[in-house]
């Protein structure tokens, strides 16, 4: 047996229906709506990252494969695999791993693939590296791309370097899309979280302009009587 014939085989022995037939309606599979045609076995994300860690070795053909699979698991446990790869790599591993995760991202097409992998691969690569990347697909017209573009920038937070941030914010403060509303909300709380004085400042040039749920999102923390200040705008 092959590691990927036994990974799949691990996955597909932890499969809930119950719990899948909630996570369809949860990431939203249905016609029309952001998930469809995504199917689930219903694994946890702590059972998932198990496994991932069991299977660090797996070939990047295997994950390949993997990340082009319709099940979801299958390509929230792959992208795991590329990131734990990916932290344990050489600077030049890491660009083709980079590399990688560009080419194939079509696959990554549901905010909690962008979530679990986005800031950990690329934002970390890109940290003392040209950003141009980032704004070419702030600017793209999938979804998943512009999430990934903010998403990522959570790694320059955690270092306090905001200005990317706050730039790819602005490109999409009139984006249209809930799920961009929330990653850019919870990405400028984040820079509050470092440094309110920098998150306010963007607030009070920009809070009137902004999205309810990005506004929402981004003064989660904030004291009642501030929350409302800025709601207010």
């Amino acid at each position: 047996m092959t590691q990927l014939d036994a990974i799949l085989r691990e996955l597909e022995s932890r499969k809930n229906p119950v719990k899948a037939k909630f996570h369809s309606g949860y990431f939203k599979t249905g016609k029309g709506e952001y998930g469809a045609g995504d199917t689930f076995l219903g694994i946890t994300v702590p059972e998932q990252r198990r496994i991932a860690r069991a299977y660090i070795d797996l070939a990047i053909t295997d994950v390949k494969k993997m990340l082009e699979s319709k099940v979801h698991e299958h390509r929230f446990t792959a992208l795991e695999i590329l990131v734990a790869k990916y932290k344990k790599s050489t600077d030049k591993e890491k660009k083709k791993i980079v590399n990688f995760y560009l080419k194939n991202r079509k696959y990554i097409n549901n905010w909690d693939l962008v979530d679990t992998s986005a800031r950990f691969i690329l934002g970390d690569f890109l940290l003392d590296k040209d950003k141009s990347v980032l704004y070419k697909l702030a600017k793209s017209k999938r979804v998943w791309d512009r999430r990934i573009a903010i998403i990522s920038t959570h790694r320059f937070i955690y270092e306090e370097k905001f200005e990317n941030t706050l730039r790819i914010a602005k490109i999409l403060i009139d984006d249209t899309h809930d799920l961009i509303h929330k990653a850019v909300g919870w990405m400028l709380r984040e820079v509050g979280n470092k440094s309110l004085e920098t998150e306010e400042k963007f607030l009070k040039k920009c809070a009137k302009n902004m999205p309810r749920t990005m506004l929402r999102y981004a003064i989660e923390k904030f004291p009642p009587g501030k929350r409302n200040f800025y709601l207010s705008q």
